[in-house]
């Protein structure tokens, strides 16, 4: 029997499949509070959970799960490889264990690479610096011996190296996102005191909102809520758009991986559909600036913005959703201020019918100048400080038939 060789097209292709059924680990930060949240998107992109933990969720799964992560989920900081985990009480035994990771798999021998952070809790080593210093250290010992060469010239691509201890327990991390995920490109304007587009994403998937219902924010500032929930209407992933530092790595994906990632996050969008989103503010100029932020989201279609006081809300629809981020005190210097706006926002969600009311706030007498006590309360860190999600639940509409 003769064996012709196979096209080239074909062997390239069956390489690549190997490669990328290679099993890794990834670490995925989130706001403290919203770990469920964060979960069940991982989950419905199909990768393992192997554990949650406070403001992270560790999970498994092949290499394509890295742009597929950085492109897809909503309610992550960040994505990180784990590269190594290990316990270390002494700097000798961190540079050690730090050298044995094959840092080699991922750097190249031109790679720019250095700790950007390294965070301690209750553990012997906690100077940050030393930290970082010593996990550097370690690994230009490790690639100095693998590349055979005395210095690197650092002049290539970027690989930032992220050290996690917990109680002794180190987890090295490389970040994979490079900018945050909760920029995702589009907004180019900001007010005084913006909610951040990841914890905006997670606190609308806390709530039963969907795309076809009513969603008014009458806060909406830079209009981050409304944006965020006419993409998650539409289905356009939050990282489509936007670059990652692991773009480059050619040591573990190609651009042709990269562009498979983004092809089927277009697939999935739903440009044809309709939506009853608003945002309300009473600063002019807030309102010009959502404007311009929707427009290079690409959803200005969805959402109507329009300059208004809060107390002049109404909807003659019932079943509708006011979720929004209220001023809550680092915006208003007279607590009679305060206690009259929080007032307001009880009468006027008083006043719509059947409808479900959300809020963020890190005001915590809100419920009482509301004058109703939440169905649910979710305490919640927006960045350091200590915010409560309260959730008043309205009727759920009749089933349509």
């Amino acid at each position: 029997m003769i064996y012709l060789p196979l096209p080239f097209a074909q062997v390239k292709r069956s390489e690549r499949e190997k490669r990328l059924e290679e099993r890794i680990t990834l670490i995925a930060p989130c706001h403290f509070g919203l770990e469920a949240v964060l979960k069940k998107e991982i989950t419905e992109l199909g990768y393992d959970i192997e554990s949650v933990e406070d403001g992270r969720v560790v999970y498994s799964g092949d290499l394509m799960a890295i742009p597929r992560s950085n492109i897809h989920i909503r309610t992550a900081e960040r994505i990180m490889l784990s590269c190594g985990e290990f316990t270390a009480a002494t700097f000798d035994e961190l540079f050690e264990a730090v050298k044995a990771v094959p840092w080699e798999r991922y750097i190249p021998r031109n790679g720019k690479f250095w700790v950007t952070k390294a965070t301690t809790n209750r553990s012997t080593l906690f100077s940050a610096s030393a930290i970082q210093s010593i996990v550097k250290k370690a690994m230009v010992d490790r690639l100095r011996k693998t590349y055979h060469v005395e210095t690197f010239s650092e002049d290539g691509e970027e690989y930032p190296v992220r050290v996690f201890i917990m109680k002794d327990r180190v987890t090295l991390g490389l970040d994979t996102s490079g900018v945050s995920l909760h920029k995702r490109g589009y907004r180019k304007l900001v007010g005084k005191a913006p909610i951040s587009e990841t914890l905006a994403a997670a606190l609308l998937m806390l709530t039963p909102w969907k795309s076809d219902r009513i969603l008014v924010d009458p806060f909406c500032g830079s209009g981050t809520f409304p944006i965020e929930a006419a993409m998650i209407g539409a289905g356009i992933a939050p990282g489509v758009s936007r670059s990652f530092t692991a773009e480059k790595w050619r040591k573990l994906l190609s651009k042709e991986d990269w562009d498979a990632a983004r092809t089927e996050a277009r697939e999935l969008e739903k440009r044809d559909i309709t939506m009853q989103l608003q945002g309300y503010d009473i600063d002019g100029e807030m309102v010009r600036c959502a404007r311009e932020n929707a427009r290079a989201a690409g959803v200005e279609k969805y959402i109507h913005f329009q300059e208004r006081d809060v107390a002049a809300l109404r909807h003659p629809k019932p079943y509708g959703f006011l979720v929004t981020n209220p001023p809550y005190g680092e915006r208003l210097s007279e607590r009679d201020e305060l206690i009259k706006l929080y007032q307001t926002i009880g009468e006027v969600y008083e006043r719509l019918d059947k409808w479900s009311m959300f809020l963020i706030t890190s005001f915590d007498e809100a419920e009482k100048y509301i004058g109703r006590k939440a169905d649910k309360n979710r305490k919640i860190y927006n960045g350091m400080i200590r915010s409560y999600f309260y959730q008043y639940m309205g009727p759920k509409p009749p089933r349509r038939s």
